[in-house]
């Protein structure tokens, strides 16, 4: 079962894509988007300007604020998955419990 991306995620994902000056395609396949998504998301980050676009060559390239935000989402990435593992573990251990003392009380 594939994971859900979220709108942080895809951004991050296209801001990648254009840390290496990209054209628009490329940012679709490496970033797996469909067109219409790319569409919208392109104009949002240009937007917020964390891409440039560069008409002549046709390339995205990322903005000193775009390399803020992917380091700021790095660092939210790697504390979301830690507080995640968390849970998942707390979600175990009360489960084990549960099953330790059954019973039809609430």
């Amino acid at each position: 079962m594939g994971s859900y991306r979220g709108r942080l995620d895809i951004i991050a994902d296209i801001l990648n894509v254009a840390s290496r000056s990209a054209k628009k395609t490329q940012i679709m396949y490496q970033a797996n988007l469909s067109y219409k998504v790319l569409q919208r998301y392109l104009t949002e980050v240009v937007g917020a300007q964390l891409v440039n676009y560069e008409d002549e060559k046709q390339l995205f390239q990322l903005t000193d604020k775009g390399r803020e935000f992917l380091e700021a989402y790095q660092k939210y990435s790697k504390t979301n998955k830690h507080v995640e593992k968390g849970l998942n573990d707390i979600a175990t251990k009360k489960k084990m419990l549960e099953d330790l003392c059954p019973g039809d009380m609430p």
